[in-house]
C-alpha cells in the first residue's frame, strides 16, 4: 500500500508539471551542461519537468550517439520496459511514467530518450572454477560470439575477467575483437569459486571510473556462472553495492542446466534484479547463445531519462528509486537506487 501511495503521488506530480509546461510558452532547448558522468549519483532518473522543445511528448529515437552531458546534481536512469510476456515495449512517452527519488518526485526532468544509442562499456566476467569445468567450452564459445556480435569497434569497449579463487583480467579494455576473443580462449578452468570478489573487483577497478570526464556510456557486466561461492572475502551485499556505485547493470547467465532453481540461481537473480539487469536460464548448453542474443537486444532497446532530484544532498547516502509505467500492463526494470556523491 505504501508503494502504491508513493506511485500515486509521483503520478500526480508528473501530471501537474506536464500541465504547467503546456500552459507555458515553448522554450528553447536547454544547452548541454558540463559532464560529470563518472559520479555515482549521475546514474538514475525521474519524471518531473522535461526541458525540451515543443512536441517533446513524442518519444525521440536517437539515430546516432547522443551528446548527453550530465550536471553534477543530475541523475541518468536507463531502464527497460516489457509486457508480461517479456517483449520489449517501444514508443512510450515521458508522460507514461511516474518516478520517485528518495520518496519525492524529481525537481525536473531534463531529457527523455527512447533506444538511446550510448557507447557500450561491457565487462565479460567468466566463472573458471572447477564446478563449471564440464560446461566451460560452451561458455567460452558463447562469450566469443557475444563479443563479436555486440561490440562496435568505433564506439564500444569491453574487457574479459575470469575468476576461480581470485579474479584475474585476461584482456583489459579494448575495442580489438581479436584481442577480446584471444582473452576468452586463453582461459582455463580449475579451482574454487570467488564470485562475489570478482563482481566487486570488476566494478571497483574496471567499471566505476570508466566514464569519468567523458560523455555518458552504458555500462554492463555479463556474468557467466553457476552462482556458487566458497572463496570470497566480501559479501554478496557488498558486491551489489559496488555495482550500484559503479552505475553498472549486471546480466547473469546461469550455467545450471537443471530445471530446479537452487541457491546459486537465486544469487544470480538477486544480483541482476538489484542492479536493473536480468537473469537468463538457458535450458541447455546449446541454448546459451540465445541468452547472449537477449542481452544484446536489451542493451539496444532501452529508455534513458535524465533528471534533477528534489532536495539533493552530497551526503553519500543511498537514495532509493521507484519507477512505474502508468499502464499497469507493462513492467519497468531498472536499478533500485544509487549512492549520492560526497563533496
Amino acid at each position: 500500500m505504501k508503494i502504491l501511495a508513493q506511485w500515486a503521488v509521483a503520478a500526480a506530480c508528473c501530471a501537474a508539471v506536464a500541465q504547467a509546461q503546456q500552459a507555458a510558452p515553448a522554450a528553447k532547448p536547454a544547452a548541454a551542461t558540463p559532464a560529470a558522468a563518472g559520479q555515482p549519483a549521475a546514474t538514475q532518473a525521474g519524471m518531473g519537468q522535461q526541458a525540451a522543445p515543443a512536441g517533446a511528448n513524442e518519444a525521440p529515437t536517437d539515430v546516432g550517439t547522443p551528446t548527453i552531458r550530465l550536471g553534477v546534481n543530475e541523475v541518468n536512469l536507463i531502464f527497460t520496459v516489457t509486457d508480461k510476456h517479456g517483449r520489449y515495449v517501444p514508443n512510450l512517452r515521458q508522460s507514461d511514467f511516474a518516478l520517485l527519488d528518495d520518496q519525492r518526485a524529481p525537481e525536473r526532468v531534463n531529457s527523455f530518450h527512447q533506444q538511446i544509442n550510448l557507447p557500450l562499456r561491457v565487462g565479460i566476467v567468466i566463472d573458471t572454477s572447477s564446478s563449471i569445468k564440464r560446461r566451460f567450452q560452451f561458455e567460452q564459445q558463447a562469450a566469443v560470439d557475444f563479443l563479436l556480435q555486440i561490440i562496435r569497434a568505433r564506439t564500444d569497449r569491453a574487457f574479459v575477467m575470469e575468476f576461480a579463487e581470485t579474479p584475474r583480467v585476461s584482456q583489459d579494455w579494448t575495442n580489438n575483437l581479436d584481442a577480446l576473443e584471444a582473452g576468452v580462449n586463453r582461459l582455463r578452468p580449475g579451482g574454487g569459486t570467488a564470485l562475489f570478489d570478482a563482481v566487486y573487483t570488476a566494478c571497483r577497478d574496471k567499471l566505476q571510473d570508466i566514464s569519468r570526464g567523458q560523455e555518458p556510456v552504458r555500462k554492463a557486466m555479463v556474468l557467466l556462472s553457476d552462482g556458487d561461492d566458497d572463496q570470497s572475502r566480501v559479501f554478496e551485499s557488498e558486491a551489489i553495492k559496488m555495482c550500484q556505485r559503479a552505475d553498472t547493470i549486471i546480466y547473469t547467465v546461469s550455467t545450471n542446466w537443471t530445471p530446479s532453481r537452487g541457491k546459486g540461481d537465486q544469487v544470480l537473480k538477486r544480483m541482476a534484479e538489484e542492479t536493473g539487469g536480468k537473469v537468463f536460464y538457458p535450458p541447455s548448453e546449446e541454448d546459451m547463445s540465445n541468452s547472449f542474443a537477449g542481452i544484446e537486444e536489451e542493451l539496444r532497446s532501452q529508455y534513458s531519462l535524465t533528471y534533477t532530484p528534489a532536495d539533493f544532498k552530497y551526503d553519500g547516502r543511498f537514495r532509493p528509486i521507484y519507477l512505474f509505467c502508468t499502464d499497469r500492463r507493462y513492467i519497468v526494470r531498472t536499478r533500485q537506487g544509487y549512492f549520492a556523491p560526497t563533496q
